[in-house]
């Protein structure tokens, strides 16, 4: 792998929101962060102070721009907004549990199970993973192309996180459903087109051993 052509990306997932804690399905929605998330962000820049970083983008939702903003800040940097960065839309699922579309009805439990098993489907109204996966990897090649040889921050959700995961690791959109991403986690990857390698995934040291959600599942 060519150092001067390769892009280190850092992906974070930005820290907890309420929605988190309760695993509702939230991509639209413009919620906030907690307070523990907005302690996570804090934890999150100074995590991330001794890198090279020469910029920070971030999906528009604001649990994102609430985690980016530290680590621009402590670099000296302006967050740069990047809609492609934002979370699948799911449409008549916002803001509800998975046992809660279950229960909704046949045919919401129907719906669900499919969108499970199919990543070009869409949940109703919103959009599909593999819609999302096809725009979130042409974003981070095209961002790529920007940064050659250095080392950017891209901070945003769950599923564009993994997509990009999946995309580095060559494997179907579809695997991404057997990763898992803690609030306020860093994943690294290094870029270079076609050539990509995974550094780091779902790393939660600068939080605490014990602070990662799988930890109290």
């Amino acid at each position: 792998m060519n150092p001067s052509a390769t892009v280190r990306l850092i992906l974070v997932r930005h820290g907890e929101t309420a929605a988190n804690r309760d695993m509702r399905y939230i991509g639209s929605r413009d919620d906030e962060l907690t307070e523990r998330g907005k302690q996570q962000a804090q934890q999150l820049a100074a995590a991330l102070q001794p890198l090279p970083i020469s910029a920070v983008y971030s999906s528009p939702r604001r649990r994102a721009q609430e985690t980016a903003a530290p680590i621009a800040a402590i670099h000296e940097l302006v967050v740069t907004t990047a809609d492609p960065l934002r979370e699948s839309a799911f449409g008549a699922w916002e803001g509800l549990s998975r046992a809660e579309v279950l229960a909704h009805s046949a045919d919401s439990a129907a719906q669900l199970h499919a969108w499970e098993a199919d990543p070009t489907i869409a949940p109703p109204g919103g959009e599909s993973i593999a819609a999302m996966h096809q725009r979130v990897s042409l974003y981070a090649g095209q961002v790529c192309k920007q940064h050659a040889g250095e080392t950017i921050v891209l901070v945003s959700h769950v599923g564009p996180l993994k997509a990009l995961v999946a995309a580095t690791l060559g494997v179907a959109v579809g695997a991404a459903r057997s990763m898992f991403l803690d609030p306020a986690t860093i994943s690294v990857v290094d870029w270079a087109g076609e050539r990509r390698i995974l550094r780091l995934f779902n790393s939660h040291a600068h939080l605490g051993w014990t602070a990662a959600r799988w930890m109290e599942s």
